[in-house]
């Protein structure tokens, strides 16, 4: 009997959590090692394929937008949407932060304050838009143990964003000498599709990977000391996935159960990878396969999302740690601070796309306060069992978006919406 593949992952995380608390309670180290090498070389295939996948989809979402007469306007209204849901939800954060008070409630000591490795600024949004090269490829240099340097090479996916519309507009622009290119193109975006099925067939086993790895590097005994701080942060990710989604989606004809259903394989990923550009591929496959948003569409919006569409680690999270901090240090913080906070929330998300991490929104959303940004050392211990919430919500926005867009729009597949396609969970 075929299991279908959000069952198959389903089964995987299980399998996971069991492996997981296996190895942490018997001491199993081959088996921890085990589970933590094989979700990363998962997680590392799909990060692979984003560049070439992103950059070969959006020069062929723009040859396929030419010929869209609303084209414009759906840009205009997927930006448009991601600042309405990103209001919503960092409003929620500023109302949780202010009835349960985390900071007043915490456990932790002062002494851990410190600042963190990585800090956001508004330049870093000039810095991310300017590809540093035709691909947005950088390159780190690291001491790995014993002292020896390791160079590690990544991407930032923002500028490939930006490389890839340039070229694609210029494509287009250029008339019949364009068009051999744009044929190639669209080959080689095939190809890379066929790619990604193959990854995906391993999400069940990936996933597994995963969770058991986050059981026993993380566990939960850190969750005591700032109980009350990721409490508030997960109810406001649970009220934004949960409630407001859902309404949202309900507003606009559409069946929440169904959108849950065939956006399920990537929330799970999103969930146990805790990398929204790791699960990118993933999102974008789901967005136009089980939820029937054109492909010309779906491959620009899905990407641009995954880059700026963070609601739980832009809109949720650095408000309600914002609050945190400012009570944990006594500063009072009034109606213009809580308005730069929803600011800096709709807006600066895109000045640290090209960053990794929520850590470097939440000193961006102190440094502009005024607040101690030591402040975010003291939240560093929990920060990977926070992440996996903040990642599946965003996530889910970033399939929600053009999904509603979309309908709006009169171009959704109601026929395919949460109906009988999906992922195939087979190389076929």
């Amino acid at each position: 009997m075929r299991i279908s593949f959000g069952a198959q992952v389903t089964m995987g995380m299980v399998a996971g959590l069991a492996f997981g608390l296996l190895a942490r309670d018997s001491g199993a180290v081959w088996l921890g090692e085990t589970l933590h090498t094989v979700g990363q070389i998962f997680v590392q295939l799909l990060k692979t394929l984003v560049p070439p996948l992103v950059f070969t989809a959006i020069v062929a979402s723009i040859a396929a937008l030419r010929d869209l007469e609303n084209a414009a306007r759906l840009v205009t209204r997927t930006l448009g949407w991601f600042a309405i849901t990103a209001l919503i939800a960092v409003t929620i954060g500023i109302a949780l932060g202010l009835l349960l008070q985390p900071g007043l409630h915490a456990g932790v000591d002062a002494a851990t304050a410190r600042a963190p490795s990585s800090s956001g600024s508004w330049l870093d949004f000039l810095k991310g838009l300017i590809p540093a090269n035709f691909l947005g490829l950088t390159a780190s240099t690291t001491l790995a143990e014993g002292g020896k340097p390791v160079t590690q090479l990544g991407f930032n996916v923002l500028q490939v964003i930006v490389a890839a519309i340039a070229v694609g507009a210029a494509a287009v622009r250029v008339g019949p000498p364009g068009e051999t290119f744009l044929a190639f193109n669209a080959s080689a975006l095939a190809i890379f599709r066929r790619l990604l099925r193959w990854i995906i067939a391993l999400t069940p086993i990936g996933s597994a990977a995963l969770i058991g790895d986050a059981v026993v590097r993380y566990g939960w005994e850190a969750l005591s000391t700032l109980a009350a701080f990721a409490s508030s942060v997960y109810l406001g990710l649970g009220l934004v996935l949960l409630v407001v989604y859902p309404l949202l989606l309900a507003a606009n004809g559409l069946n929440p159960v169904r959108f849950f259903a065939a956006a399920w394989p990537a929330i799970q990923l999103g969930f146990v990878s805790r990398s929204s550009i790791g699960t990118l591929p993933v999102t974008e496959d789901v967005t136009e396969n089980a939820l029937g948003v054109p492909r010309a569409y779906a491959a620009f919006a899905v990407p641009l999302g995954a880059t700026t569409k963070m609601d739980g680690c832009a809109a949720i999270y650095p408000a309600v740690s914002a609050i945190f901090v400012a009570q944990f240090f006594g500063v009072p913080l009034h109606l213009a601070d809580y308005g730069l906070i929803a600011f800096v929330s709709v807006i600066g998300s895109a000045a640290t796309a090209g960053l990794t991490g929520a850590t470097v929104m939440l000193t961006l959303t102190l440094s502009t306060l005024g607040l101690p940004i030591e402040g975010a050392g003291l939240l560093l211990a929990i920060d990977p069992i926070l992440d996996m919430g903040r990642t599946a919500v965003n996530v889910a926005g970033q399939a929600l978006v053009p999904t509603i867009v979309a309908k709006r729009e009169g171009i959704l597949d109601l026929a395919r919406y949460g109906g009988g396609a999906r992922l195939a969970p087979h190389p076929a």
